[in-house]
């Protein structure tokens, strides 16, 4: 760092961008896993609706740490806006795990929780469009060059995944159907939490690059504060 003494605002919202990360790189994961076991282990309903709200929370909370930067930028805050508005969705769905967990053969209570998998999934999705606009103001090259390169690859992925569901909520909808594949159609249609779980396995691989993209951006802005050690 030069000589010249740093802005205090500067670096206070540095801090927050850099405790929001933090929270977003660390609550991917506690989501995930928090959340399917929601569903799935009997023992996390003695919890109630509390774990999902709790981590589901903390992805809002860290958005809303990072909007403490560069408020000026536009373009930067309508992106953070629009992450923000499905990670309140996403809240506010998070009590439905628990209550189909309570209630397995409700078909309504499994929906919500298939509209909640794809919620996370556009969730994903604006997320990678943060870190893209965030890596574009950073001075950084490298980090410019990986974020626009990670975010590309992640928002492809993602977007091919969606298409594959648009593409099975077509053809349940098409009559006269090879026998196979309206087998196919009626066991996912009798089994939604399975389609929550075959989602989940193919945003395994996103969710992991978005992570590293998370704690590189952060160690990017670390560095460039308190220097590489």
């Amino acid at each position: 760092m030069p000589d010249a003494s740093p802005n205090p605002e500067l670096l206070r919202s540095l801090g927050r961008l850099v405790r929001g990360l933090s929270a977003l790189f660390w609550g991917l994961p506690l989501a995930l896993i928090i959340c399917v076991q929601t569903v799935r282990a009997a023992w996390f309903r003695n919890f109630n609706i509390v774990p999902p709200l709790i981590v589901t929370g903390l992805l809002y909370y860290g958005l809303w740490l990072i909007g403490d930067f560069q408020k000026q930028e536009r373009p930067w805050r309508r992106t953070l806006d629009a992450a923000k508005l499905v990670a309140l969705v996403n809240f506010g769905l998070s009590p439905f795990l628990y209550w189909t967990s309570r209630v397995p053969h409700n078909f309504f209570l499994q929906s919500v929780v298939v509209v909640l998998m794809l919620s996370g999934l556009l969730f994903l999705l604006s997320l990678n469009s943060v870190l893209l606009r965030l890596g574009a103001m950073l001075p950084d090259e490298t980090l410019r060059h990986e974020t626009r390169l990670f975010t590309t690859v992640n928002r492809s992925l993602l977007m091919a995944l969606l298409l594959l569901i648009a593409i099975y909520l077509l053809l349940a909808m098409i009559p006269n159907l090879p026998m196979g594949v309206v087998m196919v159609l009626d066991w996912l249609g009798e089994n939604p939490l399975a389609i929550l779980f075959i989602l989940i396995f193919l945003a395994l691989l996103p969710l992991a690059m978005t992570m590293a993209l998370i704690w590189k951006t952060k160690e990017v802005i670390l560095e460039s504060v308190f220097g590489p050690k």
